[in-house]
């Protein structure tokens, strides 16, 4: 079955792509679509009946060189059946709402053949991903790390006529390299350190890589802690973590079903996973998980300010799930693990079915994409109104408080980051999470507002004809807006409810910890006698290990009310100012733009990264590259060097060419002399006694 899950995916990229002129374009996609429906299928049923216990499945052997000994194997565990689900669910939704956006795409000129390709690609884009989070081993990983990265190359890069799209496939390209080779560093020094890739002994090594010193750039390191921030830069690549964010806004420029697959649901999850995957080592790191933490709060912080200014509907969804890739890495920073794994989840739903939705407003007005030109498109588009509304209600955190569960999709999930956060004693990421939360309510509804409330701006051409898309991209629309809905109240005891829930969701057994831990931990709760830890035999043999010490996921169920709180009052002030801006008062947003120019501006423009990077490092690579092109190949080689042979190659050309008389004679004459040399030089040498 687990075998089936990864190679459908495959087998329909190769008959889409190579085969579609045997079967025909409409076969070839359906073929496809129907293989991800399949691995979709499978996959709930390995979450729904998975026990607990991990499972190693051998395909073939991968890798035998020295001491390097792998297979080609899949990691069945609950973080495996997890993402299975979050990416075969996505993908199959994403393929079918693909038939009605990508039909008759204004990008392309009739009687172009574009389809087969664009549903290739997103075939082939599942089995890499799915390829990643079956890994059983670090380099199997990385394979499928980097085909993710390749599969996204093509994908941002669809429509290759537009000069803005290649530039940003580029972009996504390399900046994900650079988050790559820390990657590739870290898999380079673990089997420096335990002699091995794979994760079974990679995890049970854990504990003495907490005891071990190694000298790194001229400094000496502890291991655990060296290896877990290099494991984490490439993390920062992937999901789009401040620094090596740059791409995921640019990224945009694909089509809007590849920013629903790949920008909110699955690839910008990996580096979530990888650390999550990896747990067993960030346990006994605690330098680079608290740099996790703050880093993961600072862009949720960074990407909500930038959020509310943008007008781009995709743009503001993408800076959204910066936003919420955030509050994941701080919920893994601080070691509550399943609480990351169930944003993770939540946010699939909420989030691909925002960009399906956008997708759907983009698809009614032309492919106007500016939310300057939308306004009072409840009516026109009630199907897709409905779902955008849901999965608002979904990522603003709308919920009963206090009750923790009753509610949609991102108030189980939030809350509990955010009590997570302040359980683990880090008031920064607690008050940044919080700030975050508020900009998040006040960004979505401003999108709500601008789009569907209000009167029609832009042309009125436009408005007049637009209409509601196709059920075949509302259907995706109805299955996402239902996990919008339940996803956090169904799954919200198995992710954040009580330890033994926990431990039966995500595999180990029970283990009391220590008096004097006991003791302690009762000091700040007085539930501490319920304590039980997510333990295993060793680390890693559980889908997530927790060490001993590590009392977050306890402890955040006791945080003071007013915590519990902050959520939701965050949530209602960012609606009742979204409210005010834009609907009661709509002359009030350009006023105030007006006004504060220069903090406009500064989020208009991404807090100047991009500018930045362009002065630290495009700008000198370029300048570095148009030297060596003009002084280097210009003046040295072309002047130079190729100057000097222009003459001497000539001159020694036409010497040789002399020689060749085509008399006999001079052949005879040159076979004597050449004989009197070799003689005279035998002679002379020694070599003739």
């Amino acid at each position: 079955m687990e075998t089936i899950i990864l190679f459908a995916p495959l087998v329909g990229a190769i008959l889409c792509g190579f085969g579609w002129k045997v079967i025909g374009e409409t076969a070839a996609m359906w073929t496809a679509t129907s293989l991800l429906f399949l691995s979709a299928l499978l996959s709930w049923l390995v979450f729904v009946t998975f026990d607990g216990t991990t499972e190693q499945i051998q395909i073939l052997r991968f890798i035998e060189s020295g001491t390097l000994s792998t297979d080609w194997a899949i990691r069945l565990d609950r973080l495996t059946a997890i993402m299975l689900v979050v990416i075969t669910t996505v993908s199959s939704l994403v393929h079918l709402y693909s038939f009605g956006y990508m039909d008759k795409d204004p990008q392309w000129k009739e009687g172009e053949t574009y389809k087969p390709r664009f549903f290739a690609y997103l075939s082939f884009f599942t089995f890499a991903m799915l390829m990643l989070v079956t890994a059983d081993n670090l380099v199997q990983m990385f394979f499928g790390w980097e085909g993710v990265g390749v599969a996204s190359y093509l994908l941002i890069g669809f429509y290759y006529r537009k000069p803005s799209a290649n530039a940003a496939a580029i972009k996504a390209f390399v900046v994900n390299r650079v988050g790559d080779f820390g990657f590739a560093l870290g898999i380079f020094a673990l089997f420096f350190l335990t002699d091995s890739i794979n994760f079974s002994d990679v995890f049970a090594a854990a504990p003495d890589l907490a005891e071990t010193q190694l000298t790194f750039l001229w400094a000496e390191w502890n291991a655990a802690n060296l290896v877990a921030m290099l494991l984490f830069i490439g993390a920062m690549g992937k999901s789009a973590q401040l620094l090596l964010h740059t791409w995921l806004p640019d990224a945009m420029e694909g089509p809007t079903p590849v920013s629903a697959l790949i920008h909110a649901a699955t690839m910008v999850t990996a580096g979530v996973f990888l650390v999550c995957r990896m747990s067993p080592i960030m346990e006994f790191a605690p330098e680079a998980t608290a740099f996790i933490t703050v880093l993961g709060a600072t862009t949720a912080f960074f990407a909500a300010t930038v959020g509310l200014v943008q007008t781009d509907i995709k743009r503001v969804i993408a800076y959204s799930t910066c936003s919420q890739l955030g509050y994941m890495f701080v919920a893994a920073g601080v070691g509550a693990y399943p609480v990351a794994m169930f944003h993770l989840f939540t946010h699939a739903f909420f989030k691909a079915m925002l960009f399906l939705g956008a997708g759907s407003v983009i698809h009614a007005m032309h492919h106007e994409q500016d939310m300057m030109n939308y306004g009072g498109l409840r009516k026109k588009i009630p199907y897709t109104f409905w779902a955008m509304l849901t999965g608002t209600l979904a990522i603003t955190g709308v919920g009963i408080p206090l009750t923790g569960w009753i509610g949609f999709a991102g108030f189980a999930s939030k809350d509990a980051v955010i009590e997570s956060a302040f359980a683990a004693g880090n008031g920064f990421a607690f008050w940044a999470l919080v700030i975050a939360a508020l900009f998040t309510s006040f960004y979505s509804w401003r999108l709500m507002f601008l789009t569907f409330w209000g009167t029609p701006r832009g042309d009125k051409h436009t408005h007049e004809h637009a209409h509601e898309s196709p059920m075949v991209m509302l259907i995706p629309l109805g299955v996402l807006a239902l996990g919008s809905v339940f996803a956090g109240a169904i799954w919200y005891s198995s992710f954040f409810g009580k330890q033994n829930e926990i431990i039966r969701f995500f595999g180990g057994h029970y283990e009391a910890p220590a008096e004097e831990l006991k003791k302690a931990v009762a000091e700040r709760s007085p539930k501490a006698s319920e304590l039980k830890y997510v333990m295993a035999d060793a680390p890693g043999e559980a889908g997530i290990y927790i060490a001993p010490e590590n009392t977050v996921l306890h402890e955040a169920h006791y945080v003071p009310t007013w915590v519990k709180l902050s959520p939701f009052i965050s949530m209602v002030l960012g609606f009742v100012v979204a409210y005010w801006f834009y609907i009661a008062n709509p002359s009030l947003p350009g006023r105030l733009a007006q006004n504060q120019r220069p903090l406009y501006l500064f989020l208009k423009n991404k807090w100047y990264f991009d500018e930045l990077y362009d002065v630290i490092f495009v700008g000198p690579a370029k300048w570095i590259g148009s030297f060596l092109w003009k002084r280097g190949d210009g003046s040295v080689i072309d002047g130079g060097l190729n100057g000097v042979a222009m003459g001497i190659i000539p001159f020694f050309t036409r010497l040789a060419g002399r020689a060749q008389s085509g008399y006999i004679f001079t052949y005879a004459f040159a076979m004597v002399i050449g004989i009197a040399v070799l003689v005279t030089w035998m002679t002379l040498g020694g070599g003739v006694e």
